[in-house]
């Protein structure tokens, strides 16, 4: 019996972690609750975007360290994601809507997937953040991935290269900024401090 349990325990771990129909069936989000994973998954994220915002290739001819940002003013993730109790911005929030701030976040991940994905990437400098992105979206926000994704370059678009790399290099520092709020967000419900 001892040797039955010696090399059952390894064979089921290796089970659970080379098939993915039983890796993949722990939920990974249960409704309402931010888990670690979930919390690890941004973090990777975020150095993801850091990681491609610290080359130059991508953005060869520009220094995108002294570009301005371009944020995603479509959604209120910063407001409505404000801790209870903050003073942020003259706002004194008093309540905090878990669920309204995931919805913002994932229209946020919504944004930033479909302009990465629509980039032309020759160099496959941003495929490592779209892949991250598009995992963490499958896992915990797939309500907001995009199913009809346009081709690579859209065909109306006729700015320069130089242009694209610096629309790029803008928009990628917005998703750091972005992919900041919504780490510390993430560690806040994940500490459970909204409840207190």
């Amino acid at each position: 019996m001892p040797l039955f349990q010696l090399y059952f325990t390894p064979a089921l771990l290796l089970l659970v972690l080379t098939c993915p129909q039983v890796s993949q069936s722990v939920p990974l989000m249960v409704k309402g609750t931010v888990t670690d994973s979930l919390v690890f998954s941004a973090q990777i994220l975020l150095q993801s975007i850091t990681g491609v915002l610290s080359k130059a290739e991508p953005f060869s001819g520009i220094n995108c360290s002294q570009e301005m940002v371009k944020l995603n003013n479509e959604t209120d993730t910063p407001s409505v994601c404000a801790p209870k109790g903050s003073k942020c911005s003259g706002i004194n929030k008093t309540e905090f809507d878990q669920d309204l701030c995931l919805e913002n976040i994932g229209k946020d991940l919504h944004h930033y997937f479909t302009f990465l994905a629509a980039q032309s990437d020759p160099g496959k400098f941003i495929d490592p953040t779209l892949s991250g992105l598009r995992e963490l979206m499958q896992n915990f926000f797939p309500k907001h991935l995009p199913s009809d994704l346009v081709s690579e370059e859209d065909a109306s678009d006729n700015s320069s290269s130089f242009d694209k790399k610096l629309n790029l290099c803008k928009v990628l520092k917005g998703f750091q900024l972005r992919s900041i709020t919504i780490n510390r967000v993430l560690s806040y419900m994940n500490s459970g401090e909204q409840t207190k």
